[in-house]
């Protein structure tokens, strides 16, 4: 399971909120009534100008995937992941672009081996005639201007498979839930305070008796008051009576490095970093720096 929290700093995405330099100040010449319009369905059908010029900010390509995603490409390689589980949202009033960036599909695992909960830019359709269109031209569209709208030949906007504040999850998440998590034997979660639902409440699908290893800045997912039976207990539970919940506080990358170590993956690792690092070309209007220093 994974968060905003794997791309956003090592990627060195830009956020929303930030004075001068967040992604909201790039849309002040909108002039949206509150920030995350640009995320509804309703303004985005009205002026679709200021998501297409967020678009051209996170379209796939832009940034070098982060040595999380490279880990989950080595354990698919190695034949030891089920699924990666991806999250976009931090909460209702703030709409994290980081995970609906496409980067675990940059670095190499298959479309079959991801759910995006909250969508991505892997594909796209129309609005109003639902046809589906290629991501290439929406690439096209986007990268024609800044804010320029991407439209269906029946007229309707084309929007990329990002669920939108509002919509419902994809049909996706909810096929695999239930077979992925009564199947895994092992819960890795990366990188997200496990606020949102139902995403946040996916960790008390495994088994009772599977460990779960939570890397992230700060704890998250802890089990609410009170004392359950064992196998009961909703949450993470890093305290008494833990006996099978385990906390790495830090960066994310650094969190799967130490795993890699313990485990003697290091070098291969580091190969697949240095493998991505050279095949990765970002678009000419990619900001200086950014890039090359994604998986530094």
């Amino acid at each position: 399971m994974c968060g905003a929290g794997i791309s956003r700093r090592s990627c060195r995405i830009p956020d929303f909120r930030s004075p001068g330099t967040g992604l909201y100040s790039q849309l002040a010449k909108y002039k949206l009534p509150y920030p995350h319009a640009v995320f509804e369905l309703g303004y985005f059908r009205s002026n679709p100008r200021p998501f297409f010029l967020l678009a051209k900010e996170l379209f796939p390509g832009n940034y070098l995937p982060t040595p999380t995603h490279f880990f989950m490409k080595l354990l698919h390689d190695k034949g030891l992941l089920l699924r990666c589980f991806t999250q976009a949202r931090a909460h209702a009033a703030e709409a994290w672009a980081a995970n609906i960036d496409s980067l675990e599909h940059q670095a190499g695992l298959p479309a079959e081996a991801v759910v995006a909960a909250h969508g991505n830019f892997d594909s796209a359709r129309c609005i109003k005639c639902r046809r589906p269109h290629d991501t290439q031209h929406v690439r096209q569209a986007v990268f024609a201007g800044d804010g320029n709208p991407c439209y269906c030949s029946c007229g309707g906007l084309v929007k990329p498979d990002i669920v939108f504040f509002g919509e419902s999850l994809p049909e996706r998440f909810w096929e695999r839930v239930p077979l992925d998590f009564s199947a895994a034997d092992l819960l890795i979660v990366l990188g997200t305070s496990l606020v949102v639902h139902p995403f946040a409440g996916l960790i008390d699908h495994v088994g009772p008796q599977v460990p779960r290893l939570l890397v992230n800045r700060e704890v998250a997912g802890e089990a609410a008051g009170g004392t359950l039976p064992v196998g009961l207990r909703q949450g993470f539970n890093f305290g008494a009576g833990n006996y099978r919940d385990a906390l790495y506080l830090g960066d994310c990358d650094a969190g799967v490095r130490q795993l890699c170590q313990l485990l003697g993956w290091e070098a291969e690792l580091d190969a697949l970093i240095a493998d991505g690092r050279q095949h990765f070309h970002p678009p000419p209007h990619t900001p200086a720096g950014e890039a090359g220093e994604a998986a530094a």
